[in-house]
């Protein structure tokens, strides 16, 4: 039995907890939420968008990687600055920029306009994610991590199931000299910009300031952290200050789990731009029913992340609960490309949609069982930054392979190889011998 199974939580931890469940995570929910419903309403607006604005599957591929572009080169630094100036207000800013430059998609009239937008849009957006994994490693131990990730991942899969069929009802909408796809874009933009405002207001930058604490249960919590910070810090040999981001970029184990990130990404992307119009692609013409359908996998993704990250903390494993749900997403993935049937294959795609939601929220433990402080906040952003970096080809070798061969099928046997290398890059990670994770340590002090 694993000591995340024998640890008891003590009644103060438990109270810290609850409190911080209740006060942070459901703000961090909607934020989040928000996020992805602007990051997937392209795929929806594709099944107008494209014959309005004559964009070939090429164009719409490019654009779609063209906001990685400047999301990737902003990524590290946007981390580094929130770490200084305070999530509070570097959330803010990424939230407001990034819904007025969303809502601005709308007004586009051709393919250079499309580009621009998308560039625009990946630079408010840099730093967004990390930020909140980041965010999340200041205020929960260790342990409770896997477990906090995943509820704040359920935003991701939750959003596509509500969001994909109101988009799908917002394409069919005329109004005021506009179409649907345009009318989706400024309303599903709005949320942002007020959720944003609202982040001034309502989040904490560390536990050290927040009055909504007692001040017992605010020490248990600070002297908790400051203890794991201790023990990662010794057992990475980690300096404090300028040079601490360094030993994240020197920390081959990073480089490792950034193989991983870039297969997440991979089937994150590379399915998740193109799945609606590989669905209408199938004899579905009606563009509601094609959301309706692409919302049902997510709608499971839900629910199996929830359990599978909680039976990851229960357990205290994570190669497994990773490598897992990798390998057969690579094996279903692959199975979508050989596969003629269409029903299989959509269930192929969607199966594949389930695993990568299992394995999303486990793989950001990973980094933060190693690296604390500055090479914390730089080793999770150069993590996310450099998997991103598989969101920029990938949409726009779909898209070419599909104009040039007339299938989806190539580019989805590209993704299948990437998470096929993702999935061996964790098990090499999971292999070799390291000191216990600080939870353990904690646990026997």
């Amino acid at each position: 039995m694993s000591s995340a199974e024998t640890a008891v939580e003590n009644p103060v931890e438990k109270r810290v907890i609850r409190k911080m469940y209740i006060r942070l995570v459901p703000f961090l929910i909607i934020a989040y939420f928000v996020n992805y419903i602007d990051r997937t309403n392209l795929s929806f607006a594709s099944l107008e968008m494209n014959a309005d604005l004559n964009l070939s599957q090429t164009a719409f591929g490019l654009g779609a990687g063209l906001f990685f572009v400047t999301y990737v080169v902003l990524e590290v630094p946007s981390n580094i600055i929130l770490e200084k100036v305070g999530a509070r207000k570097w959330i803010a800013r990424i939230m407001i920029t990034w819904g007025i430059i969303s809502g601005c998609m709308a007004f586009i009239q051709n393919e250079v306009h499309f580009y621009i937008v998308r560039l625009l849009l990946g630079a408010a957006e840099a730093g967004f994610f990390p930020g909140m994994i980041f965010y999340l490693s200041i205020w929960f131990p260790i342990k409770h991590r896997a477990r906090i990730q995943g509820v704040l991942l359920f935003a991701v899969p939750f959003s596509i199931t509500l969001g994909a069929p109101v988009s799908g009802l917002l394409l069919g909408v005329e109004a005021f000299g506009f179409v649907g796809w345009q009318i989706m874009y400024i309303l599903e933009a709005l949320p942002a910009v007020i959720i944003g405002l609202a982040t001034f207001i309502w989040l904490t930058d560390r536990p050290e300031v927040a009055k909504w604490l007692p001040e017992d249960e605010k020490q248990w919590l600070v002297d908790t952290l400051a203890r794991e910070k201790e023990i990662i810090a010794a057992n990475s040999k980690q300096t404090s200050g300028k040079g601490a981001w360094k030993l994240a970029f020197m920390d081959w184990r990073v480089w490792m789990i950034i193989l991983g990130d870039i297969a997440l990404c991979a089937l994150n992307t590379g399915v998740g731009t193109f799945l609606p119009q590989i669905i209408k692609g199938l004899g579905i013409p009606d563009n509601f029913t094609v959301t309706v359908i692409t919302a049902i996998p997510y709608a499971i993704a839900a629910v199996a992340l929830l359990l599978w990250t909680r039976h990851s903390d229960k357990t205290g494993e994570r190669k497994w609960h990773i490598a897992g749900p990798m390998g057969t997403a690579a094996i279903l993935m692959a199975g979508s490309v050989f596969i003629p049937d269409p029903v299989a294959k959509i269930v192929c795609l969607g199966g594949a949609m389930v695993c990568l939601y299992c394995f999303n929220p486990v793989l950001w433990t990973l980094p933060l069982s190693f690296l604390t402080g500055a090479a914390a906040a730089s080793g999770v952003a150069l993590i996310n930054a450099c998997g991103n970096i598989a969101n920029f080809p990938i949409p726009y070798a779909i898209g070419y392979l599909k104009d040039a061969t007339g299938s989806y099928d190539p580019g989805l046997f590209l993704v299948a190889i990437l998470a096929a290398i993702g999935t061996v890059a964790i098990l090499i990670v999971g292999q070799r011998k390291y000191i216990k994770p600080p939870e353990e340590q904690l646990a026997e002090a």
